[in-house]
Order: structure tokens, then C-alpha cells, then sequence
């Protein structure tokens, strides 16, 4: 019989020739070889086992987060050409992560977002100002794996933090945490502002406060800037920072403008959706063995992103992902039009339906489904790899009302 000299071959023969030592689930205590993938997925699978045992003891209490969605269960053979159960096989994870317990739920960061508090300056522009603390928190990032986060406010990501454009900010930034950190924001700003060393970089214990104008409008980020940056990005300090336009500054694009400005009655006929592509790595051997939007994998296959179809989708979209140096959102049935950082008011791309991001790259897509018949609309990476290790949902698509 040939030997399989594959990558896949070696990968497979090493993980089954290789004895690891006992660990708490969802923790490796040494770093695995190129078989890290398959060594998950094998844990995923076994705790799935018991996991499905409680689940049918339980099934007459317990409802079914799939209930009334219509979606037959998968076949026996995985890779069967007949299953049609999640539409990956059911090659994915098993059971729920228990939000509460994380202090944060994806569905609810989906539209969490950060305003601040607000007051009137001497020459009658707005000060917003904002209270931001590290804090190190174990989170759950898929059911029963957990990862010894470092945090913006106790969550990943931080705080979506949302101004106008022109209004002064403040951020005052506290390091309740373990290791120096900062806050370094995408924008225009003075180099003292920078979050680097020297201009805002503070150990635990410290406080430091930021302040900078709100520009340009777009979609951007902040994140800590402390070395390593690698580590301290990939252990969760970063977050979404949007900043409106005004429409009194863009006279030849005032109604778009205005349609992005949160609490404006243009923008409340859109659905507007904040959503930050990461990825972790579970035994810290510099490859994500958990991929995810908003950090819980398969958060919005287990609960669909309810979406009134009669209004417009607008999705502020970030890549925060370490260790790979691509991701891509992907949408199935539709297409939508792409605006690059969200720094300008007509779209960079139109008409499309996979964008590529590079970590810490980000933008604005906008795209309706009025013309679409109700039912669920997967969304996911589209590298299958991503997709299988948690990075998927699925758009619940209704009349209003329904």
C-alpha cells in the first residue's frame, strides 16, 4: 500500500504517534505540532459526545435555538452529498458558551454601541468623553474552550466606540490590568495621542487620558500598542471606533452623510450591524485554532442575526484576526456595495459578495434583501478552514413583524 507523504498524511500520523499530557479542556499545556487543527476538532468531536447526551436528557426543557428555522437534521456520513442538515456537513462545534457567564453576548455587540457622555465646550462644540479600563478576563470562546483574554471594558472586542465627526474627544483609560498597555487610535491625531511609548503607554495601576479630534469619518479601530504588539492584539485589546460624517461638511453628499449619523431619523431605517472578524490561538504556538465574528465561535449560527427585510443592512466590518494575514466576509443569495474604511460617502466596490481584509484593514457594507423570500442566508469567511473552526452565522431574513 503507497505512504501518504502529504502534508495531511504527516499531520495525521503525527497526532496519532504523538502522546500529549492530561489538560483542562480547551487547554494544551505545550504547543502542538501542524496537527493542531485536527487535535481540536478531535476534542470538539469527543466533548460533543457527552455534550449531545445531556442535550437529548434535556431536550423537553430545553428550547431549541433552531426551532421554527426548518433545517433538517444532518446525515450520518458527514461529507454525504444528501445532507443538508448546517450546510458544512455538520463539521462544527458542539453546544453552547454560556454568555452570561462571559459578561458579554455577540448578539447584543451587534448593536452595543459605545456614545460616551456628552457636554458643550466654550466655542459650542461637543466634548464626548469616554471611560475605558484593561481588565485580564478569562473568556469562553467556544463551548468549553477558554482563553485568558486581556480586555477593553471586560469584553472582545472593546467597546465600539461611536462620535461625529469634529466633536472633541476624551478618553480616559485606566490599566486595571497586569501588564502596560494603551489605547492607539486610527485617526488624526497629535503624536503625544499616539498610544505608543512615551505618549500614552502606562503600567498597571495608571490612568492616562487621550484627547484628539474626531476625523476623518469613517470606520476605524483602536488597540493597544504595547510590545509585543502581536500578543497583546492577539490576546484581545482591540475594538471598533466609528466616526460619523457630518452632513453640514458634505452638502453634495447630505442625505448619505446623514444616514450614517447615529440617532438621525435617516439612520434609524437602516439595520446598522458591528461586527469584528478575530481569532485565537488556544495554545499560544502562533497558528488560531478558534476562528469567529465578535469572538464566539458560530455565535449567529446558533442564534441568526434577525433581519427586517423591508430595511437596508449596514455593516461596520473589521479584520482584528493575528496570525493569519488575510480574512473575508462572504454573503450567500445577495450581493452589496463596499466602502473602503467607510472614509468615503460613495462605495468603493459595487456589487460584490466576498471582501478581503488584512488585520486592522475595515470598512462599511451595505446591502438589502426587500427582493429576497424569508429564510436563512449564511454568511462566513471564505476560506473553509475559518468557516469550519466557528467563523459562520446566518442572516434570519422576515416580513416585519414576523
Amino acid at each position: 500500500m503507497p505512504v501518504d507523504t502529504s502534508k495531511r498524511g504527516r499531520e495525521v500520523s503525527s497526532a496519532v504517534e504523538t502522546s500529549l499530557p492530561t489538560a483542562p479542556p480547551g487547554v494544551v499545556t505545550e504547543p502542538v505540532s501542524a496537527s493542531r487543527r485536527a487535535l481540536l476538532v478531535g476534542g470538539l468531536v469527543a466533548a460533543g459526545g457527552a455534550a449531545v447526551a445531556a442535550s437529548r436528557a434535556q431536550s423537553q426543557a430545553t428550547p431549541d435555538p433552531m426551532a421554527g428555522h426548518a433545517m433538517p437534521g444532518g446525515a450520518v456520513d458527514p461529507y454525504s452529498a444528501h445532507d443538508s442538515g448546517m450546510a458544512h456537513g455538520n463539521m462544527t462545534m458542539v453546544g453552547q458558551v454560556d454568555h452570561a457567564r462571559n459578561g458579554f453576548d455577540p448578539t447584543a455587540m451587534l448593536t452595543d454601541w459605545e456614545t460616551g457622555q456628552t457636554e458643550v465646550l466654550p466655542d459650542g462644540r461637543t466634548l464626548r468623553t469616554f471611560e475605558v479600563d484593561a481588565i485580564d478576563v478569562e473568556i469562553e470562546i467556544a463551548p468549553g474552550v477558554f482563553f485568558p483574554a486581556w480586555t477593553f471594558n471586560g469584553r472582545v472586542p472593546g467597546p465600539a466606540l461611536r462620535a461625529k465627526e469634529g466633536e472633541r474627544l476624551r478618553i480616559i483609560f485606566r490599566n486595571l490590568g497586569s501588564h502596560p498597555h494603551s489605547m492607539h487610535f486610527h485617526g488624526i491625531h497629535s503624536a503625544r495621542m499616539d498610544g505608543v511609548q512615551g505618549a500614552g503607554l502606562i503600567d498597571p495601576g495608571e490612568e492616562f487620558v487621550y484627547e484628539f479630534d474626531a476625523k476623518p469619518f469613517g470606520c476605524h479601530l483602536y488597540h493597544c500598542h504595547a510590545l509585543p504588539l502581536k500578543r497583546h492584539m492577539h490576546k484581545g485589546m482591540y475594538g471598533l471606533f466609528v466616526v460619523d460624517p457630518d452632513p453640514a461638511r458634505h452638502p453634495e453628499f447630505a442625505a448619505v452623510a446623514a444616514s450614517r449619523v447615529l440617532g438621525s431619523p435617516e439612520n434609524a431605517e437602516w439595520q446598522e450591524l458591528a461586527m469584528v472578524m478575530n481569532g485565537f490561538d488556544t495554545n499560544f504556538d502562533g497558528e488560531n485554532e478558534v476562528y469567529a465574528v465578535n469572538t464566539v465561535g458560530q455565535a449567529y449560527m446558533n442564534a441568526p442575526i434577525r433581519i427586517d427585510k423591508s430595511r437596508p443592512v449596514r455593516i461596520y466590518l473589521m479584520n482584528a484576526t493575528e496570525f493569519d494575514p488575510i480574512n473575508s466576509f462572504h454573503l450567500h443569495g445577495n450581493f452589496f456595495d463596499y466602502y473602503d474604511t467607510g472614509s468615503q460617502l460613495t462605495p468603493t466596490l459595487r456589487t460584490v459578495d466576498v471582501i478581503m481584509q488584512c488585520q486592522a484593514q475595515r470598512g462599511i457594507l451595505e446591502f438589502s434583501f426587500a427582493d429576497h423570500e424569508d429564510g436563512l442566508y449564511m454568511f462566513h469567511a471564505h476560506q473553509a478552514e475559518f468557516t469550519e473552526l466557528g467563523w459562520m452565522g446566518f442572516f434570519d431574513v422576515r416580513e416585519a413583524g414576523a
